[in-house]
């Protein structure tokens, strides 16, 4: 990783002052999604008067037993809920924070868009069989609508150097002779940066012409591979607590954006919806798969029934297979 020099340093800390102004504007107008666990709530609001999306959850614990020390002595309002036995279950509340240990993380997104809120909003969940077929007709039309729509930009902006460069962790130059086999690894934004149980990491790829695991052919196999031998050692060399069986490595149907990115994360990370049976696919098993598809080089994931979950508030319901499976119970 490049050493920043004193400007970019300069910048980063000026970019993140602005950031953080950002917080103190938003102005709430309804609850619109809470999670069963109670421990993340997102808000809808503005940002003079722009439409903005604020998720809050709560932080991880500090796992320094001199932190914990402080937080023993800070519980206070201790109410016992109830006993049983040896068991015995209490609500209590904090009297001060524990120093460079934040209560909450805060997500915003501003400004948002109707599709944030939509994604984000409660909604049931339907179970979708993607044919080749459906995939050629529609699916892959709506992905080439979703791309010229502008909405990789933040993804160009990361890979061709004017964003988040201090984040960047790895910068590989990839596989064979093709400059744009290459990727970045980055942090997640949804993770803490500090506790590595939930560790969430993101490598970005360099080609542009891979929107999402449907464009892999058997041919991209070597390049998976070394890409995903990178990643493992990059990711023990940063953190040498971590070994190789303790991280997974996957990709989302449907991804968020049509830019081919593997998210890897710690295996002890809580599985909540985004590593779910029929949204998250494992790197491994993709790879398996390609390597087992009869045919030559471009045989690929283009070629096979792929069945996932879609919320119905969804484009892809609502546009796709909702009218589909309508057309079906008419004939």
């Amino acid at each position: 990783m490049e050493v920043k020099d004193d400007n970019t340093s300069a910048k980063s800390k000026e970019a993140s002052a602005s950031a953080e102004a950002l917080i103190p504007r938003f102005k709430l107008d309804k609850i619109l999604n809470q999670d069963q666990g109670g421990r993340r709530i997102v808000l809808i609001g503005t940002i003079d008067t722009s439409p903005a999306l604020l998720t809050v959850e709560r932080a991880a614990f500090p796992n320094d037993v001199s932190s914990m020390e402080v937080f023993q002595t800070s519980l206070t309002n201790i109410k016992n809920l109830g006993d049983n036995d040896i068991y015995r279950w209490y609500l209590a509340s904090l009297s001060h924070a524990i120093a460079d240990s934040p209560d909450l993380k805060l997500t915003l997104i501003s400004p948002c868009t109707e599709l944030h809120v939509k994604k984000y909003s409660p909604q049931l969940l339907r179970m979708v069989t993607e044919t080749p077929k459906i995939y050629r007709d529609h699916v892959r039309p709506y992905m080439q609508k979703k791309r010229e729509e502008g909405r990789l930009n933040w993804v160009f902006n990361i890979l061709e150097g004017r964003t988040e460069q201090e984040d960047v962790m790895l910068r590989d130059p990839g596989h064979g002779a093709n400059p744009d086999d290459g990727f970045l690894l980055l942090p997640d934004l949804n993770w803490d940066r500090k506790t590595l149980t939930s560790l969430r990491l993101l490598a970005l790829v360099g080609r542009r012409d891979i929107w999402s695991l449907r464009d892999l052919k058997k041919g991209h196999v070597a390049w998976l591979k070394h890409m995903r031998e990178k990643i493992l050692d990059a990711t023990m060399k940063l953190y040498s607590e971590i070994d190789r069986d303790m991280l997974k490595l996957y990709v989302h149907y449907q991804p968020t954006y049509y830019h081919f990115h593997i998210h890897v994360v710690h295996i002890m990370l809580e599985a909540g919806s985004t590593q779910a049976t029929n949204k998250a696919f494992g790197l491994e098993n993709i790879i398996s798969q390609l390597e087992t598809l009869s045919g030559g080089v471009d045989a690929g994931m283009a070629h096979i029934n792929l069945t996932y979950t879609l919320g119905e508030a969804s484009e892809l319901w609502t546009e796709i297979f909702l009218p589909l499976k309508e057309s079906d119970r008419s004939h």
